[in-house]
């Protein structure tokens, strides 16, 4: 059976289903970094984020992600993604949609920045695929974790 990808923007009915099947990697990472539960990261990464969307797999939410605005005075976006273990079962589809994106967002922040933990090595390869530098680890809040930056134009 075909896997069918939509991108749609993120509803709090998507909030929920993605945060009680949460993969166990973004959710350290969460932990780690905020000290929120997967509801309560996402709940606040949708709230303080400028632009935000879900991915559905076959109508199905599985991830969302977004961007918040670093501050008003300049163009830097924090990029942030959180979802399931469909990211893992459909890597090939999932990487074909977000390229398309990553390349709507560079149109929008010339600089997009945040952190990923370290542990995260799943993450950390997607984000090198997308062109993103990878910094070295730095600890924080007990953990390391590591920069990662992509500039446009």
């Amino acid at each position: 059976m075909a896997v069918k990808i939509e991108i749609v923007p993120a509803r709090a009915l998507h909030i929920r289903t993605i945060a009680k099947r949460m993969r166990q990697a973004d959710r350290d990472e969460v932990l780690a970094s905020s000290g929120k539960t997967p509801l309560e990261a996402l709940r606040y990464s949708m709230r303080k984020s400028a632009f935000s969307w879900a991915v559905l797999v076959n109508g199905r939410p599985e991830v969302m992600f977004g961007v918040c605005n670093m501050s008003v005075l300049t163009d830097t976006g924090i990029p942030w993604l959180l979802g399931t273990d469909a990211i893992d079962r459909h890597y090939v589809a999932f990487l074909r949609q977000s390229a398309g994106c990553l390349a709507q967002l560079s149109a929008r922040y010339p600089i997009l920045r945040n952190f990923v933990d370290d542990r995260n090595v799943v993450s950390i390869r997607w984000l090198r695929w997308l062109g993103f530098t990878i910094s070295e680890p730095v600890h924080l809040n007990g953990h390391d974790f590591r920069m990662f930056e992509l500039r446009s134009g």
